[in-house]
């Protein structure tokens, strides 16, 4: 049996390849190809994934600090704004089952006269106990508002 490295001529075709022998060795190269342009085309395809994405980076980072300014800034005024935000209540009541909160005013809660626990509330404005004969009616009634 030959040994390939010694018996191929440079330049010779084995089976659609190219052998190319050098002084040390023989290399099979597929038919058509060739490594260098192979090389120059990864190279190039490299680059051209590598350079948009570089600055896709930077655009990220841009985006980033803007908005961390945008934050910083939402997060002081919404700060100062809560700093001066005070709940303001009052108690209202009227004979019978239905009582209503002032304008602006939200009831919180109600109360109702002869020991009743039920009560709902109606029109976001409105308590109202569901007992029969009730005598009086109770609403806590607030709202938010500033310094």
């Amino acid at each position: 049996m030959e040994d390939f490295a010694t018996s191929a001529p440079a330049g010779s075709y084995l089976k659609g390849q190219l052998v190319n022998c050098g002084a040390a060795s023989c290399k099979i190269v597929p038919e058509g190809s060739s490594a260098p342009g192979v090389m120059k085309a990864a190279v190039f395809l490299l680059l051209a994934l590598l350079v948009p994405a570089y600055h896709t980076g930077a655009q990220c980072i841009i985006d980033n600090v803007v908005d961390l300014k945008v934050q910083a800034a939402i997060s002081s005024i919404v700060s100062s704004t809560l700093a001066k935000a005070k709940l303001l209540c009052q108690d209202v009541s009227a004979r019978g089952a239905l009582v209503s909160c002032p304008a602006g005013y939200k009831p919180t809660g109600c109360a109702c006269g002869m020991g009743c626990g039920s009560w709902d509330i109606r029109s976001d404005s409105t308590c109202h106990c569901q007992c029969v004969g009730i005598d009086w009616t109770s609403a806590r009634c607030c709202k938010i508002g500033l310094e």
